[in-house]
C-alpha cells in the first residue's frame, strides 16, 4: 500500500494557474487583508505535513479498531484524540472561520484544498473537524451575538467540536415529520426531548465539549419544513465566565455498526429535556441548518475527490511494481519473468480514468469554493450572481463528485485484482469509506432532485443560463488558440447537448411532473460531465502554453489526460441524453404489484 502524498502541485497548479485565486482574493477587501500567495503556500504545505504524517498512518489502524461505546461513553480509536489535539492547536478547526470570533478567516478556495487532504489521508477522522466547520458557519450565520461570543472562539481553538442532528428513525430526507420537541424554559432557554440517529461523532473523548445545532419543533409549530426550529444543545452546559459546568440532559443511546468510516462514532443521541438555545428565528430552522448542510454538502464531495486521489496513489503504484503477463507489443523488460501491468491498455484504461476525474473533480470542487467565497464576501450583482452559481452548483459537486469517487475507488480496486479484495492494501477499505458519501448530506437521488426541480424547473432554467454563458464566453475567448481548438469542440457540443436537454425537461415537466424525478439522475450526470469538460478546457489552457518549457512532465500529463477525457469519458454524454429522452412512462406504468 502506498503511502498518502497531499497532491500540493496539482493544487498549487489549480489555485495559481489556472483560477488565478491570488488576483480573486485581492479583488475582495475581506480577503485581502487575510491572504497572500505566500500565506497560502505555507497554508498548504503545512496541511500536507499534517495529513501526510499524521492522519494517514492512522487510518487503516482506526478502521479495524473502530470507535467504542461503553454505557453512553465513546473512544475514538487509537491516536485519534491526539491526532485531532495536533489539528485543533494548529488552529485547522478554524481555518475558514469568522475572525471576529478567534478563525482565521481564509478562503474557501483554500480550505477546500486543506479538506481534500484530510479527507483522502483518513475520511474518518476527517469528519470531525468538517462538522465542527460546518456548525461554526451555521452559528455565525445565524446565532445571536452572546451565543457566537460564548461558544465560536473554543469552536475555532478545537477546544470543542460541533455536531449536526437531523435524521429520526422515522424521518430521513422528509424533515418536516420530525418528532423532537421544544419547550420554552422561564430563562429563555429551551427544553429538547428527541432521539436522532446517524449522528456523525455526535459522542467522542476528543474535544472538552460537542455543541448539537439540533432540529425541532416548538409546541405551536406549523406543520411540515415551515415549523422546524434550531437548537443549539451542548453536551456540557457553559457557565457565565466560560467554565464548564454540569453535564446535559443528553446521552449517546449506541453508536451503529457500519461497512465504512468505522472509525468515526455514528451516534444515537438521546434528549431528554435537555438545555438548549435558539439559533436564529422560530420556525425557519431548516433554512438555518441549510447554511452548514450545504457547506457539508461541497465537503462532501471533496471527499470523494479525496479518496479517489489515495486510491489512485495506490493504484499507480501497484501498476508499476506489480509484474504480470508480458505487454501486447513484446516483452518490456527482458530480464524479468514478466512486464508490470502499467503496460496493459486495460490497466491504463483504469488509471487514466482515475486520473481525469480526480484531477478533474479538484478543479470542479475549486471551482465551486470560488463562487462560495464571491457569495460570501462580493457585493451588489457579483455577489448575486455567485449566490445562484452556488445553488446551481452545489447538488451537482456532492452528487457527481461522490458518484465518481466510488468509481474511482472500484477501479483502483479492480487494478490490484484479487490484492484489491485483501484487507492490507487498502482499497477494500477505501470503497467501503467512499460508499457513505453517496448516501449522507442528503442522497445523491436527492440531489439529482433539487438540481432537477428547484434549481433548473422552478426557476425557467435562469441559473443554468448563467453557467452556460460562462461556457460560451470561455469558447469564444479561446476562439484562436490552436492548441486548445481539440478540446473547445466537442465542449461546445457537450453544451449544446445539455442545454438541448435542458429544454427538453423544461417543457416536458410542465406537462408530466414525474418527468423531473425520471431525468433527474442522467442529468445531473451529464450537467456534471460537462461541467468537467470546462474544467479540463481551462486547465488545457494553461498547460498548452507552458509544455514546451517543462521538463518535468506536469504540463504534458495534463494535456494526455485531457485527451483521455474528452475522447474515451466525455461520450458518455450522448447516452445519458438519450436516456433522459426516453420519458417518464418506461418507469411509471408498471403497476407496484408487477415489480
Amino acid at each position: 500500500m502506498a503511502d498518502y502524498q497531499a497532491p500540493l502541485r496539482d493544487m498549487r497548479f489549480l489555485l495559481n494557474e489556472v483560477f488565478d485565486a491570488p488576483a480573486l482574493w485581492a479583488s475582495l477587501p475581506a480577503l485581502s487583508e487575510v491572504v497572500d500567495p505566500d500565506t497560502a503556500d505555507a497554508i498548504l504545505e503545512e496541511a500536507g505535513k499534517i495529513a501526510n504524517g499524521v492522519l494517514a498512518p492512522l487510518n487503516r489502524e482506526g478502521d479495524e479498531e473502530g470507535s467504542h461505546w461503553d454505557n453512553g461513553t465513546v473512544t475514538a480509536p487509537h491516536g485519534f484524540k491526539e491526532a485531532y489535539q495536533t489539528v485543533a492547536e494548529g488552529g485547522w478547526n478554524g481555518l475558514g472561520g469568522n475572525p471576529e470570533f478567534g478563525g482565521m478567516g481564509m478562503p474557501k478556495m483554500l480550505v477546500a484544498q486543506f479538506e481534500e487532504m484530510m479527507q483522502g489521508a483518513n475520511m474518518a477522522f476527517g469528519l470531525a473537524p468538517m462538522l465542527t466547520a460546518g456548525a461554526c458557519l451555521a452559528l455565525s450565520a445565524h446565532g445571536s451575538q452572546e451565543l457566537k461570543e460564548k461558544y465560536l472562539p473554543n469552536m475555532y481553538a478545537g477546544t470543542w467540536a460541533g455536531a449536526m442532528d437531523l435524521t429520526e428513525p422515522h424521518a430521513g430526507t422528509d424533515l418536516g415529520i420530525i418528532r423532537t420537541k421544544a419547550e420554552p424554559n422561564a430563562d429563555g432557554s429551551y427544553a429538547i426531548t428527541g432521539t436522532k440517529i446517524f449522528i456523525t461523532w455526535g459522542e467522542h473523548d476528543m474535544a472538552e465539549n460537542i455543541i448539537h445545532l439540533v432540529l425541532a419543533k416548538l409546541p405551536d409549530a406549523p406543520a411540515g419544513p415551515k415549523g422546524i426550529s434550531l437548537f443549539l444543545v451542548p453536551k456540557v452546559l457553559v457557565n457565565g465566565d466560560g467554565s464548564l459546568g454540569e453535564r446535559n440532559s443528553l446521552s449517546c443511546g449506541s453508536i451503529e455498526k457500519k461497512m465504512g468510516i468505522k472509525a468515526s462514532a455514528t451516534c444515537v443521541m438521546n434528549f431528554d429535556g435537555a438545555t438548549g438555545w435558539l439559533v436564529g428565528e422560530p420556525n425557519k430552522g431548516l433554512a438555518a441548518m441549510f447554511t452548514m448542510m450545504n457547506y457539508e454538502r461541497l465537503g462532501v464531495g471533496i471527499q470523494g475527490i479525496g479518496a479517489a486521489e489515495a486510491s489512485y496513489q495506490n493504484a499507480r503504484a501497484y501498476a508499476m511494481d506489480r509484474l504480470q503477463s508480458r505487454a501486447p507489443t513484446g516483452a518490456q523488460q527482458k530480464d524479468k519473468a514478466a512486464d508490470p501491468i502499467i503496460v496493459h491498455p486495460d490497466v491504463r484504461r483504469m488509471l487514466l480514468t482515475q486520473k481525469a476525474f480526480v484531477e478533474g473533480g479538484r478543479a470542479f470542487s475549486t471551482y465551486v469554493a470560488s463562487y462560495l467565497d464571491l457569495a460570501k464576501f462580493a457585493e451588489g450583482e457579483r455577489q448575486e450572481r455567485a449566490e445562484a452559481m452556488v445553488a446551481l452548483l452545489t447538488p451537482v459537486a456532492k452528487a457527481f463528485l461522490t458518484d465518481r469517487g466510488l468509481e474511482c475507488c472500484i477501479l483502483g480496486q479492480q487494478v490490484f485484482g484479487g490484492h484489491g479484495f485483501i484487507r492490507e492494501w487498502g482499497q477494500e477499505q477505501l470503497v467501503r469509506d467512499t460508499r457513505i458519501t453517496q448516501i449522507y448530506e442528503g442522497t445523491n437521488g436527492i440531489q439529482a432532485l433539487d438540481l432537477m426541480g428547484r434549481k433548473i424547473v422552478a426557476n425557467k432554467g435562469r441559473y443554468y443560463e448563467l453557467f452556460a454563458q460562462e461556457i460560451v464566453d470561455f469558447i469564444e475567448a479561446n476562439a484562436g488558440n490552436e492548441k486548445l481548438k481539440p478540446y473547445l469542440e466537442p465542449l461546445a457540443a457537450a453544451l449544446e447537448r445539455l442545454s438541448d436537454v435542458t429544454e427538453y425537461i423544461l417543457d416536458a415537466a410542465a406537462r408530466d411532473p414525474n418527468e423531473i424525478g425520471a431525468a433527474s439522475v442522467d442529468y445531473l450526470d451529464l450537467f456534471g460531465l460537462t461541467a468537467v469538460a470546462f474544467m479540463w478546457a481551462r486547465m488545457v489552457a494553461v498547460a498548452g502554453e507552458k509544455v514546451d518549457a517543462d521538463t518535468s512532465g506536469f504540463y504534458s500529463s495534463k494535456l494526455k489526460t485531457a485527451q483521455f477525457f474528452f475522447g474515451r469519458l466525455l461520450p458518455r454524454t450522448v447516452s445519458l441524453a438519450e436516456s433522459i429522452r426516453s420519458g417518464s412512462d418506461l418507469m411509471m406504468t408498471m403497476t407496484a404489484e408487477e415489480f
